[in-house]
């Protein structure tokens, strides 16, 4: 099974600054993920000619399912994430994770249905502060809607802004979590023309088997964001799923 996890900045290059959503679509299709979870989708904002993005999307991507949350309020629409799945979902929330003044952010999490049986997935794009980031991750954490089913093995994605990586040694190992995406220098993604930051990334926790992950690096997909996207390789380890 494969996720891929994606920050599209609304579809508009991160060097011709045009916006091409298409290239966004032939950059996932490269990957032929079975879930996608992207960041920064517009709905109805000037800059992206006013589509509805997650319909287009979930159309030319053809998915059975999908999930947007928005986040961001611009006028007549705004920008959020978007979960788009081949498979159903049991279940799915949207959680606040907007903390006093700063942006509004969000987190998605969806009990997906998949062949190989129930997974967690927790969706998210974090803030720009050290501060924010430690608190949001703990908010999600100990939130009641993520508790309900944290019993089943959990992958959390998304653009993390972490990029000192002190996530990992804080709260996702007080919980248990290890991380997918290290060493960092394996997983830098950001700026995607010149990539040395690692800010997307996932941790897994429960009976859950990561074969592989990487970010995909085409020339395609140097030009249609200003992120590379992550895709993780996993199956659920059925001798100790619940």
């Amino acid at each position: 099974m494969r996720v891929l996890s994606y920050n599209i900045h609304k579809g508009i290059g991160g060097r011709d600054r045009r916006y091409r959503l298409e290239r966004i679509v032939r950059v996932i299709e490269e990957q032929d993920p079975d879930i996608v979870c992207l960041q920064e989708v517009d709905r109805h904002v000037a800059r992206s000619h006013h589509d509805d993005q997650p319909s287009k999307l979930a159309e030319a991507l053809g998915a059975a399912a999908h999930l947007y949350q928005l986040n961001v309020r611009l006028k007549d629409g705004g920008y959020g994430n978007l979960v788009l799945s081949r498979w159903p979902f049991r279940c799915h929330h949207h959680v606040s994770l907007r903390r006093k003044r700063r942006k509004p952010r969000g987190a998605q999490i969806a009990v997906v249905d998949s062949p190989e049986g129930p997974f967690h997935l927790v969706h998210w794009h974090l803030g720009l502060a050290e501060r924010e980031r430690h608190w949001q991750v703990r908010h999600l954490l100990d939130h009641s809607l993520f508790r309900e089913s944290e019993h089943l093995p959990t992958l959390i994605v998304g653009d993390f802004n972490d990029w000192l990586n002190t996530l990992a040694r804080g709260p996702f190992l007080r919980h248990g979590f290890v991380q997918v995406t290290a060493p960092r220098w394996r997983f830098r993604s950001f700026p995607a023309y010149w990539p040395v930051a690692s800010l997307d990334k996932a941790f897994v926790r429960g009976a859950m088997d990561i074969r592989h992950a990487h970010i995909a690096r085409s020339r395609l997909a140097r030009d249609a964001s200003d992120h590379l996207p992550l895709v993780v390789d996993f199956h659920l380890d059925r001798r100790h799923s619940h």
